[in-house]
């Protein structure tokens, strides 16, 4: 991919998104930036805005067949836009549960969907999907929201080896905890069980703290336009906690990474 593609970032209003986008302008390319509503696009030089929402099939396909009316092309799609939950699994009603699985599994597919017919004409493309760490290292009181990105993980990995006979590859991107808006707008579960007051609460707090003393987003960015633009990895972790946490999933055993989850959750 060069300096000079056509990207598309998704949830390009604020955090990660936003960062990103402002990154691959810097870097020559001609960024369209999807956001719910256009009014609240905020002002940023040389990101082009569509109105896109992920949950309605007919705005994601207006939304892309927008950018093909202007660019005639997309070479990079990043599937950024997504959603948290915090509550525990049995608190979680179902229709909450399909609420954050419409957003960050089948917006995903939507997304993709839409744009993959114009990126097999031209036989190339690179689609990065963002992730989590919480997609390979599950945490407690966030599963819906760990099974979602665990979701993603299994799709892009399926999508790749679909797609790359098109000259297409996909990768993830999985970031840790990152300065954002996504803790203040996580949604919260309404049917709250009193038994898990205690450490639901520790959990939340603990969420809070790490946001709030997490890096700003330009590293994740920065991880996404290298994924986009640079030799292709299934997989690419930002460096710091996001980097250190996959290696010890990967490569201690479990009991010990159990209790240090715990440990760093107030769950001792």
């Amino acid at each position: 991919m060069s300096g000079s593609s056509v990207v598309v970032v998704t949830g390009a209003s604020s955090g990660i998104g936003r960062a990103a986008a402002e990154m691959f302008v810097a870097r020559g390319c001609r960024v369209f930036g999807a956001v719910r509503e256009l009014r609240k696009a905020p002002a940023l030089p040389g990101v082009e805005f569509v109105a896109m929402n992920i949950r309605e099939e007919d705005s994601v396909q207006r939304g892309i067949e927008s950018v093909i009316d202007r660019a005639t092309r997309i070479d990079v799609l990043v599937n950024n836009a997504g959603m948290m939950m915090i509550g525990a699994v049995e608190e979680t009603a179902t229709a909450e549960a399909a609420e954050l699985f419409d957003t960050n599994v089948f917006g995903m597919l939507r997304v993709t969907r839409a744009v993959l017919p114009y990126m097999r004409e031209k036989r190339r493309g690179r689609i990065i999907n963002v992730s989590s760490v919480l997609g390979v290292l599950p945490a407690p009181y966030m599963g819906l929201y760990s099974a979602t990105k665990h979701a993603v993980e299994g799709l892009s990995e399926s999508l790749d080896h679909e797609v790359r006979q098109f000259g297409i590859r996909a990768t993830l991107v999985q970031p840790a905890f990152t300065r954002t808006n996504l803790d203040a707008n996580a949604l919260r579960v309404k049917a709250r069980i009193g038994d898990y007051d205690r450490e639901r609460d520790l959990v939340s707090l603990s969420v809070a703290d790490s946001v709030s003393s997490a890096p700003e987003p330009h590293g994740v960015a920065n991880t996404i336009v290298e994924a986009a633009l640079g030799p292709w990895r299934m997989r690419r972790t930002p460096p710091g906690e996001a980097s250190l946490l996959t290696k010890l999933r990967r490569f201690l055993p479990a009991g010990p990474v159990d209790a240090s989850l715990r440990k760093k959750l107030g769950l001792v």
